[in-house]
């Protein structure tokens, strides 16, 4: 069960892709596109939450726009502007929350991750857990102070977009904070080895990282 909804964001809307489980209502995640779009791939995550019970909603962070030349897909990364992108990423929270009933999670893959991180901190009282996958924007700088959900990052040891000084950045900069957090790498893969549809793609890597992260929301967002 699946619709396009809109959702308030800071007095304007957007719009996002809500998949519901057969249940009718479960768990909310909210699902942060790659640099592509909101494209089919990332529909299809959306789906295989609400297959797992979740519901699921992937907000449109390009309001429309979708790439699949890698080019035009940097050159609207580079074009988001992160006020926008917490006023987007804190309406879809509450919209889901309210929609679920509870705290939400939120996750994102490839620049996506980044703006996770974002959502966490632009919506506090209403995101329970946040998921890393790969995730980096040079322009997206997040006040970890104000995070209050756990963080799961997950990384392949061969992703050039993501060395390891990026990494300890990060975890540097969550412990600073005081956020709760794992950060673990799986040695094999590169970038983007979850998303089926690219070059990339390692399934077992995905496998397992589908495990910790189905285990991590409902852990962290259970009532």
């Amino acid at each position: 069960m699946a619709e396009v909804v809109a959702f308030g964001s800071n007095g304007g809307t957007a719009d996002g892709y809500l998949a519901r489980p057969d249940s009718g209502k479960g768990l909310g995640i909210v699902v942060v596109q790659e640099w592509w779009g909101l494209n089919d791939q990332i529909k299809g995550v959306a789906d295989r939450f609400a297959s797992e019970g979740f519901t699921a909603l992937a907000p449109d962070f390009y309001h429309g726009k979708a790439t699949t030349e890698p080019d035009e897909a940097g050159k609207l990364l580079m074009a988001l502007n992160s006020d926008q992108v917490a006023k987007d990423g804190r309406g879809a929270a509450k919209y889901l929350a309210k929609e679920t009933g509870g705290k939400v999670g939120v996750i994102g893959f490839c620049m996506g991750g980044q703006l996770a991180l974002l959502i966490g901190t632009a919506a506090p009282d209403d995101v329970g857990a946040v998921v890393d996958m790969y995730g980096t924007h040079p322009m997206i700088k997040p006040d970890f102070t104000k995070m209050k959900a756990p963080v799961l990052a997950l990384f392949g040891g061969s992703d050039g977009a993501n060395p390891p000084e990026a990494r300890e950045a990060l975890a540097n900069e969550l412990q600073t904070a005081g956020v709760r957090f794992t950060i673990d790498v799986y040695p094999k893969p590169g970038h983007a080895f979850m998303n089926e549809t690219g070059h990339g793609y390692d399934p077992e890597a995905t496998a397992d990282a589908w495990r910790r992260i189905l285990e991590f929301f409902r852990e962290n967002l259970a009532t």
